[in-house]
């Protein structure tokens, strides 16, 4: 049933502006739609979007969001210059941990980071 229908994001924000400037200036994704609720629709890759709207704050301890990305470690690096500091993760018995912001499990390379809001967004190759 819902097995070729896509799917978007929606992420509660606090301050709609503070969260347009992350998203716009950090990240680089680009409004696509404002409405009076008030909230907005940000444009991500192939097709997928992004829809923030303002509320009181919620707590979260998992990823929200991921963003797939062929060279992980080449996005954080570039993320770092923008001034986004990534979660170091640590998960005993797995033997997964962050170095230098990217966690490695096989083939998956992964990285975490928080938005202006406490919103977890990921980032993988996966």
């Amino acid at each position: 049933m819902l097995n070729n229908a896509p799917v978007h994001v929606t992420l509660p924000v606090v301050d709609l502006h503070r969260a347009h400037e992350f998203y716009e200036g950090k990240l680089g994704l680009k409004v696509i739609q404002t409405d009076p609720s008030p909230g907005a629709l940000l444009q991500a890759g192939e097709g997928t979007s992004i829809y923030l709207y303002q509320r009181a704050a919620t707590k979260a301890d998992h990823t929200a969001a991921s963003f797939k990305v062929k060279d992980v470690e080449a996005t954080v690096k570039e993320l770092k210059a923008k001034g986004i500091v990534f979660e170091d993760i640590e998960v005993p018995g797995m033997g997964v941990k962050t170095v230098d912001g990217v966690a490695t499990f096989g083939e998956l390379k992964a990285a975490w980071f928080k938005d202006t809001e406490g919103n977890i967004l990921g980032i993988s190759n996966m």
